[in-house]
């Protein structure tokens, strides 16, 4: 939901026209989250106390558990986010966009006091809940890192699902026959980029919609790879489908510093590459040659073929490169989070990455921070379940689903893809 206004400099007539593009969409959301809020916490107010439980027995540090009374804390809130939703409206009105970090501190108390509110009486284990959310948020955000490439280059990457999903079974397989992780990881990036060159063919060379291509992957890897479980790795999963895996490397000293050593220090080598990859590809993008000419191809090909840069192998190997990025984090599954494969296990993670780049608008950072934003809610349907919330278990299995609905459709305000995604390019 937006508008264009259109002014001019005052004192000239022959002053240019400036376009203020409004997005109400921000405003709105909080508007409907304030009114959630105040329902829930205000009205629907449950009592009592809830414990925030920030170490565990085991922990080189112990912290004192926090504890919230949940009426006085539901209150608080409902206020604090009628301020910001009053903000966000003002600040729309006069042509501003709403700022990330007040997107984000909204976020924060509403989750606080819904967390607040749905344990009430309970504890809440709160690194555990975290470091779950990072575990789940991780393929998401190599499928992210992924379609971020691939889209800023210029081609629609549906296929996050199916690519993520052949690493997963390659992964399995590779590592169970040669009982080496690594080979495994290596097995899963060369399946993924084998799904993209499928898709980069098609869709490059014989400019087939970018869509559908990555629409029929998504089937075509599915029944693959339920086929080729069903009938090769159950028939003898020691031997097929019992990959080696990768242990936790706690760092020294890192590892035990509160809270967040835990969550961060305390992670296998694919979660650390992950955090090495997250600012190399943003780097990447906005700070060296390659990424010049990759954002060039994808938004005015035209151009940039005019200049030199040979559009269909740039467009090629870049999608190739995004392939063998979420193909290395379908591996996460198989190698590090379960340790088998089962038939669809990605589960739909390949299309919430995909939202998770349209709400990150195309931005690497911004999309790990929409990734992190869907393990988190993925994570805590099971955790509210285990403490007994009084939130109904099928309104639980439709929370990270109906997260990624409200993001991509209410909090991402205006945003413009690549002027170039999804169309393919014709040498005039």
């Amino acid at each position: 939901m937006s508008a264009v206004t259109t002014t001019r400099d005052a004192g000239s007539g022959l002053a240019p026209a400036t376009m203020v593009v409004r997005s109400w969409k921000a405003p709105i959301a909080f508007a409907i989250f304030t009114v959630l809020g105040l329902v829930l916490f205000v009205l629907l107010a449950r009592g009592g106390e809830t414990t925030f439980r920030l170490s565990d027995a085991r922990d080189a540090i112990i912290l004192p558990s926090i504890v919230l009374p949940v009426d006085a804390t539901g209150i608080v809130a409902v206020v604090l986010l009628a301020a910001a939703a009053i903000w966000a409206f003002l600040l729309v009105r006069d042509g501003r966009r709403v700022p990330l970090w007040l997107t984000s501190v909204f976020a924060v108390i509403f989750l606080v006091s819904f967390l607040t509110w749905a344990a009430a009486g309970s504890t809440l284990p709160l690194v555990g809940l975290l470091a779950g959310a990072l575990t789940v948020s991780t393929p998401l955000i190599f499928g992210s890192l992924g379609g971020v490439i691939s889209e800023r280059v210029g081609v629609v990457n549906i296929a996050i699902e199916g690519q993520l999903l052949a690493g997963a079974f390659t992964a399995a397989l590779v590592a169970t026959v040669t009982g080496s992780a690594w080979a495994g990881l290596v097995a899963a990036m060369v399946a993924g980029a084998a799904v993209s060159a499928v898709l980069a063919t098609f869709a490059i060379k014989y400019l087939v919609d970018q869509v559908i291509v990555g629409v029929v992957l998504n089937v075509l890897v599915v029944g693959l790879t339920s086929f080729l479980y069903s009938t090769v790795m159950t028939g003898d999963p020691d031997l097929f489908n019992k990959p080696a895996r990768f242990e936790r490397l706690p760092i020294p000293l890192l590892s035990d510093i509160p809270v967040i050593g835990p969550i961060l220090f305390n992670q296998s080598l694919i979660v650390y590459a992950m955090f090495a990859l997250v600012p190399l590809v943003w780097f990447g993008l906005f700070k060296t040659r390659w990424g010049l000419r990759l954002r060039a191809v994808g938004e005015h090909p035209k151009a940039a073929d005019t200049v030199g840069i040979k559009v269909r192998p740039t467009r090629f190997w870049n999608v190739l490169l995004a392939g063998v990025i979420v193909g290395g984090g379908g591996a996460f599954f198989t190698l590090v989070a379960i340790g088998s494969f089962t038939k669809e296990m990605t589960n739909g993670a390949g299309f919430i990455a995909l939202a998770a780049v349209i709400f990150g608008q195309w931005n690497p950072i911004k999309a790990t921070l929409a990734a992190l934003l869907f393990g988190f809610a993925t994570n805590l349907q099971s955790t509210l379940s285990i403490v007994g919330s009084p939130v109904p278990s099928e309104f639980m299995l439709m929370l990270p689903y109906i997260v990624t609905i409200f993001a991509v459709a209410g909090l991402v305000g205006y945003s413009r893809p690549p002027a170039a995604s999804g169309k393919p390019y014709v040498k005039a």
